[in-house]
């Protein structure tokens, strides 16, 4: 799956280049987001590359985790365009209807919460 050309910067040798976003979260609040400028026709593989996540969160396994293009699930040889967000998945720590259950659940208990 490639994406197709789309408007770009011009680099000073007259090549292509993206303006591509890389974003991770390695914990509860926290975004490890960097702004890269790569050659036209790299992919997602070369952005995470580049982006310099796996020397800043060592020992996470990045290579193994899930990624996608603006929330869209892709493989890493996926063709970036201008503007692209590429962005890694951690494990989700907590189920979220069980998280939904325990929040109603605990709304319930509170003065002035609408009986269930």
């Amino acid at each position: 799956m490639a994406h197709a050309d789309s408007p770009a910067g011009k680099a000073a040798d007259g090549e292509a280049n993206l303006t591509v976003t890389v974003a991770f979260s390695p914990g509860v609040n926290r975004v490890d987001e960097v702004v890269l400028q790569l050659a036209a026709g790299s992919t997602v593989a070369d952005a995470l590359r580049r982006s310099g996540l796996a020397e800043r969160h060592p020992g996470g396994a990045l290579d193994d985790l899930p990624c996608a293009v603006w929330g869209v699930l892709c493989s890493r040889d996926v063709v970036l365009r201008h503007d692209d967000r590429v962005e890694l998945y951690r494990p989700l720590q907590v189920d979220p209807m069980q998280a939904r259950r325990k929040r109603h659940s605990l709304q319930r208990g509170k003065p002035g919460a609408r009986p269930g």
